[in-house]
């Protein structure tokens, strides 16, 4: 099993912070015009993927000779994103982190968080993305996890959780100021924004469904090491 496969894609540039999170063992895997983005924040991508529409043709070049390029036609049903999601999990990670820049495509936005509520990702332990300087976790039930959203020096941190693939049900959350005991939260409703936590960990478990769970301010990144 790879310990981590980072997903970089998205049109703009690296937050730092999410770069600084990035293990140095970690394989990295670039969406198309992500790889520029990846080798402007000086990460190495391993691998290639996409129609190779957004990347530039200096990116194209410098994969040839120091990349897997995996290419596919233009005209398909699944996005880049979704394709590199789908070479991620075939690598049998135990972590799965997409990162990006961010963009002003909210179509693209949605549809790119999105794909890590595959199906594919389901057996992976833990799914993460940075959107910018936004940081998120993907749980995909049944599942019970401790998340560690700071440090005992730092209480208050904002918990959002988003029932963003459709409805889930027996959702429970501890450690927060208001807890949920096997609530059922629809799509994209607004009953789970704004929680704060109490603690330096939240304990969610889902019996259905993929939540996305928010977490303001992103936790040091040496949490993730």
């Amino acid at each position: 099993m790879n310990d981590t496969v980072v997903i970089v894609t998205g049109a703009a540039p690296l937050d730092a912070r999410a770069v600084a999170a990035i293990p140095s063992h970690a394989i990295v895997i670039a969406a198309d015009g992500g790889l520029d983005h990846a080798r402007a924040a000086g990460l190495t991508p391993a691998g290639l993927i996409g129609d190779l529409d957004s990347v530039s043709a200096e990116g194209v070049a410098w994969a040839q000779q120091h990349a897997t390029i995996q290419r596919h036609p233009i005209d398909k049903d699944a996005t880049d994103t979704e394709l590199a999601v789908a070479f991620a999990a075939g690598m049998n990670p135990a972590r799965v982190v997409m990162v990006a820049g961010g963009g002003d495509r909210l179509d693209h936005t949605l549809a790119a968080i999105g794909a890590l509520g595959a199906t594919v990702l389901t057996s992976v332990p833990l799914v993460e993305c940075w959107w910018g300087g936004q940081y998120l976790q993907v749980v995909h039930g049944p599942a019970r996890v401790s998340i560690r959203v700071g440090t005992s020096s730092e209480p208050g941190t904002r918990i959002s959780l988003l029932a963003m693939h459709g409805p889930c049900t027996g959702v429970t959350l501890s450690g927060t100021r208001w807890q949920l005991d096997r609530a059922e939260l629809g799509p994209l409703v607004g009953h789970g924004l704004s929680n704060v936590a109490i603690g330096p960990d939240v304990e969610l478990a889902v019996s259905t469904g993929i939540l996305t769970v928010f977490i303001d301010p992103p936790p040091d990144s040496e949490s993730w090491r």
